[in-house]
């Protein structure tokens, strides 16, 4: 089937804090579909404030797919988020709507719109449990120097806080002598995908975190963290290493206060922006870049009249 002929996914993407959600919700009003989330963190119940979730209002205007899907303490993967989308993207589409991704979760992204096929390779788990001991006992540092020299891409694509991938990536890497960023295999999607990504001035996206961070820190972040772990969740779980979350455990537990906790959100948030720049590219021939300003939605609107 020639991709003119396949249905479109409307694709919205961009660093955090650059105003996806707005957008996504008015644009989604016009088009009259539904939001499927592509963000890693949004998964997660009771993780509303850190998470910078659609509030009720934008729930209320358009309905979205994929948040608040499991529990902070469960687990879950690339592939099953994968799954997921892929069906309900099925769905919208055998309703006459125009499915609507939108995250800055890049791996989620890439992974639908660019049909990843994981390795097939099965797991060592002499190999894993080995590495895991390893970064439990010396931490994930040691890990990611070995991934640096390796395979640099995927040293530098995961995030470092999450261990759990950056094990998956030496183990596959040293079994089959390979870099495991290059092994994902790819199986076009059945759609035609349309990417917007949206953007502005770093300094001004700067500011947008640092108000973002304040905001939540009024909101009551500390009480969410407390409430989350009070529920059983643990201190280790892979939701609490999120950024917000893993410093106000740490708040939690004495080990800093809450004006260094502050400093630390917003740095590491303006590291993650970085890392999102090495999945959503300026130079991206694929991606179709809109500078946020007044009549951004407009323009966006306009833009997709022509291609859907």
């Amino acid at each position: 089937m020639l991709s003119a002929n396949k249905p479109p996914l409307v694709v919205i993407v961009g660093p955090t804090a650059v105003g996806k959600t707005d957008l996504a919700v008015q644009l989604a009003q016009q088009l009259k579909t539904e939001i499927i989330s592509a963000d890693s963190r949004q998964i997660y119940r009771k993780m509303d404030i850190g998470t910078a979730k659609p509030d009720k209002s934008q729930l209320a205007l358009v309905r979205h797919h994929l948040i608040d899907i499991v529990e902070p303490e469960e687990t879950y993967s690339l592939a099953v988020f994968q799954s997921q989308a892929r069906e309900i993207i099925g769905q919208l589409q055998i309703m006459g709507k125009v499915p609507m991704l939108v995250g800055g979760t890049g791996q989620y992204i890439r992974a639908v719109v660019q049909g990843w096929k994981p390795p097939e390779l099965k797991p060592d788990l002499a190999l894993r449990n080995k590495l895991e001991e390893e970064a439990a006992r010396n931490g994930v540092g040691v890990l990611l120097a070995q991934l640096q020299e390796k395979d640099p891409v995927s040293a530098e694509r995961i995030d470092p806080r999450n261990v759990r991938r950056v094990i998956r990536a030496l183990e596959v890497t040293i079994q089959t002598g390979r870099p495991f960023s290059g092994q994902r295999l790819l199986e076009p999607p059945p759609y035609r995908v349309v990417q917007i990504g949206l953007n502005r001035p770093r300094e001004e996206l700067y500011q947008r975190i640092d108000q973002r961070i304040d905001q939540m820190i009024q909101a009551g972040l500390l009480a969410e963290v407390t409430a989350i772990l009070k529920d059983g969740c643990p201190e280790d779980a892979p939701s609490m290493s999120a950024i917000g979350y893993r410093e106000m455990v740490a708040v939690l537990n004495g080990k800093i206060g809450m004006e260094e906790a502050v400093v630390l959100m917003k740095r590491a948030t303006r590291n993650y922006i970085r890392r999102q720049a090495n999945w959503f590219s300026l130079k991206d021939e694929d991606i179709h870049w809109f500078n946020m300003q007044e009549d951004t939605l407009s323009q966006v609107a306009g833009f997709l009249t022509k291609e859907i």
